[in-house]
């Protein structure tokens, strides 16, 4: 019987999940790092022992964790033991590299300028679909960056952030992110990346060239609010079936596009508000998606006090709420970004935490919700490995 693995990422360390098919009996592994702020884990698609992870201090800045036996252990890929606290990574050549400066949180990237780029955390660490040893990181201030021999050194594809909108974009309450990495499994060259607050940009050049997708996004908070960018995308997820269809859960308003992103409307109707974080899809039924809507941009609490995972059998507008084993009554936890994911066993399962601390899964689609642990810390992120 396949089993699954859940990589939770907390405000105070990382834990491990696992449990069979039957998502029910669940063994909890942790916390690794504790009193770090795990922003992001990822495991392998090619390679199951192997997990990336975003590790994030106010003292110590930034660091990136690998593990190659399904998290028992953990190292810091390029670095030597003195410097395993100080070191994100290196680029080629002497004047063009990222160091720890002593600052608190922040790292200094050198182009060979006088004034150094500062960036904070890494938000979002996307593995290849075929290649274990290439990854992908998204940081803030936003930027994207790729490794290609495990995270020992890394490149800039810095034709996003020198694009000729940046001086449009701007940070969104939780900073100017690059959160959301999606690779096209039928074309790896083809990737989407989102930006809290500039929008969704594609490359169809592996990262060399970037073009802004967001006409029909509008932003009632900028000047003109159907700017080409400046928008605050929250997150954008697609079925591996369709690559032209991608789901959007923006600042207000859950968005469909049907041709890559070139064009998006809205397909959010009867929700009982548009706003939310995370958005995802069913792993075997494209139509099939799922947001956890939250009261107002000012207002981060389900509506009502009721905590409910809305889901639409028709790739949007009809939407149902599931509530079968979630809290009903005085609840006021929100669900952030990057804390929402599905498994690919045939009844699909669907996870998610709260900044409350809790970890759900529903074995069934989303019909009936099981506690994973109610009791972690606040939690930033949730992915989930389908093993053998």
């Amino acid at each position: 019987m396949s089993k699954v693995r859940v990589l939770v990422g907390t405000k105070k360390g990382a834990f491990i999940c696992t449990a069979d098919g039957k998502r029910q009996d669940w063994k909890i592994e942790g916390p690794h790092f504790l009193g770090w702020e795990m922003y992001h884990l990822k495991g392998c698609p090619t390679n199951p022992d192997r997990i990336y992870a975003s590790q994030t201090s106010g003292w110590f800045g930034q660091v990136i964790q690998r593990s190659d036996d399904g998290g028992k252990t953990w190292d810091t890929p390029g670095s030597t033991e003195d410097e395993r606290e100080k070191v994100f990574g290196m680029l080629g050549g002497e004047s063009n590299k990222f160091v720890y400066d002593g600052v608190a949180g922040s790292h200094k990237f050198y182009d060979g300028s006088d004034v150094p780029w500062v960036f904070k955390r890494v938000w979002h660490l996307e593995p290849s679909l075929t290649d274990p040893d290439t990854v992908y990181a998204g940081v803030e201030d936003a930027a994207l960056f790729k490794s290609t021999n495990g995270g020992k050194t890394w490149e800039e594809l810095s034709g996003l952030r020198t694009h000729t909108t940046g001086s449009n974009w701007q940070p969104g309450a939780g900073g100017m992110c690059l959160h959301t990495i999606l690779i096209d499994p039928k074309n790896e060259k083809r990737m989407w990346v989102a930006i809290s607050a500039a929008g969704v940009f594609r490359t169809d050049d592996g990262g060399k060239t970037w073009k802004p997708t967001n006409k029909g996004l509008k932003s009632n908070f900028m000047p003109e609010e159907e700017a080409e960018v400046g928008h605050c995308v929250h997150r954008i997820a697609l079925h591996p079936s369709n690559t032209d269809r991608l789901f959007m859960q923006k600042h207000w308003d859950v968005m469909r596009s049907d041709d890559g992103a070139d064009n998006w409307y809205e397909v959010s109707d009867n929700l009982p508000s548009d706003f939310g974080f995370p958005i995802d899809v069913h792993a075997h039924e494209p139509e099939t998606i799922y947001v956890v809507p939250i009261k107002s941009d000012s207002e981060h609490i389900p509506p009502d006090g009721k905590l409910r995972v809305y889901r639409s059998k028709t790739g949007g507008n009809e939407w149902e709420a599931l509530t079968k084993g979630l809290p009903q009554q005085h609840c006021y936890v929100n669900v952030l970004r990057e804390a929402m994911a599905v498994d690919e066993l045939d009844d699909c399962g669907i996870y998610f935490g709260t900044t409350g601390g809790a970890v759900y899964c529903s074995p069934d689609g989303g019909d009936h919700w099981n506690a994973i642990n109610e009791n972690f810390p606040s939690v930033l992120s949730v992915e989930v490995q389908t093993l053998p």
